[in-house]
């Protein structure tokens, strides 16, 4: 898994490439607390060019949810096809904030 983030619209937009799985979720966990630490934006991740997610990629998933929650962080999540349909088979898009691309998700935060 590759991954940056930018400021955009006055959000913390993280981009990753590849696959979160067993294999990258520690990475994927400590970059995104890492950089949550030193900044108050709101978040979008986007998954879009992510190839595969499994259980221990949703479970680094619901962690980052879980951080936003506490900070009180508005927080929204892109995904492709394939991790819409992962996210979704476990009913977790809600709690996700799972929305379908990015000019979505900027305007629910700017909203």
């Amino acid at each position: 898994m590759r991954g940056g983030f930018e400021r955009r619209q006055g959000c913390l937009l993280f981009s990753f490439t590849g696959q979160l799985d067993a294999y990258s979720e520690k990475q994927f966990i400590t970059y995104v607390d890492d950089v949550l630490s030193t900044n108050s934006a709101p978040v979008v991740i986007d998954l879009s060019k992510v190839d595969f997610l499994d259980s221990s990629g949703l479970g680094a998933l619901v962690q980052t949810a879980k951080q936003c929650n506490l900070q009180k962080r508005s927080f929204q999540i892109v995904g492709n096809a394939r991790v819409v349909q992962t996210v979704k088979l476990v009913r977790l898009e809600e709690f996700l904030h799972l929305v379908k691309d990015l000019p979505t998700a900027f305007r629910q935060l700017t909203a």
